[in-house]
């Protein structure tokens, strides 16, 4: 949902006279912890059209029904972007994305410009760091194409600890863990990431609650592109179970799913570039005490009528 980073203010007091006891005196510094809260979001107009000349004043936005002073806002086109590529190649999808190399690449050489960097995990049954951060979609590409070809995940280096799983899909975790340990200590900025799964998970250490408050803790938006077997012209109840999974994991961070069948994957393509491209970041400090462990609603309102903001609903203050 939202980054919290605690910057401590340390107020130096200079050192007093004791003239009783004939020296200096020095008192401890006062240390105050203060929660900077980042969001990306988004806006549409009535007709479903993103909308991107606004600016600070054009917004409101409250925690837990209270007002809040924005202290940072920029456009999207004004900082830079870290980009996730999260591939389920578990059996049910390791041929899904064979056919749209090409796809691919003209997709991140339109999305990511100088200052933008990217990352490409694979997971099946484990986490698989296929490329770190690089800046060129090629080599994001070619490193894709290097795993297909493998006889063996492990010459490849593992995202997060090892963990001992019986069953193929870690879906949850592959999120999990590109949200905290790839994107956690990264600077102001867009960051997202695109799962392509069909969103079912039968070996994950991490529940779905935990993928989202994640991804909503290091404002991280997650767009999801969905490929489902469908048998007999309907998809089973595990299918519609990870449907439903994907569209909420989406919803809850502020970005989109798609259904990757036939043109989608093209069109998600395209509406994720797009919004990209027209989404603000805003930043402001949190009148709620730091680490409290509880939930706080994020609601950004535009002043002007006809406006719907998508954004993450809220984060947990850890």
């Amino acid at each position: 949902m939202v980054m919290v980073m605690r910057l401590p203010l340390v107020v130096c007091l200079a050192a007093l006279a004791a003239p009783l006891l004939g020296r200096a005196q020095t008192l401890a510094p006062i240390r105050v912890q203060v929660s900077l809260v980042n969001v990306g979001f988004s806006v549409r107009d009535e007709k479903g059209n993103l909308v991107a000349n606004l600016t600070q004043n054009d917004f409101e936005i409250t925690e837990d029904g209270v007002p809040q002073k924005i202290s940072f806002f920029a456009r999207s086109t004004d900082v830079p972007l870290t980009l996730g590529l999260i591939m389920d190649v578990s059996g049910s999808q390791q041929s899904v994305l064979k056919p749209h190399h090409n796809d691919l690449q003209t997709f991140l050489k339109t999305v990511l410009r100088a200052e933008d960097r990217a990352f490409l995990v694979c997971f099946g049954n484990n986490l698989r760091l296929m490329s770190d951060y690089t800046n060129s979609p090629k080599a994001l590409v070619d490193s894709l194409k290097v795993f297909e070809k493998s006889k063996s995940v492990e010459d490849f280096p593992l995202l997060g600890p090892r963990e001992r799983r019986v069953l193929g899909t870690a879906f949850y975790d592959a999120i999990f863990y590109s949200s905290t340990q790839m994107m956690q200590n990264i600077e102001r900025g867009r960051r997202a990431l695109i799962v392509f799964s069909d969103g079912e998970d039968n070996a994950s250490a991490h529940h779905m609650m935990e993928a989202i408050e994640a991804a909503q803790a290091n404002d991280v938006l997650l767009f999801t592109i969905r490929y489902t077997e469908v048998r007999n012209g309907r998809p089973n109840a595990r299918n519609q179970y990870g449907t439903s999974v994907m569209e909420r994991i989406a919803r809850e961070t502020g970005g989109t799913g798609f259904d990757g069948q036939g043109k989608g994957l093209l069109d998600g393509f395209g509406q994720i570039d797009e919004q990209l491209r027209s989404s603000f970041e805003l930043a402001y400090h949190t009148s709620n005490p730091p680490g409290d462990n509880t939930f706080h609603k994020i609601v950004i309102k535009p002043k002007q009528p006809g406006l719907t903001v998508r954004a993450k609903t809220g984060y947990y203050a850890r």
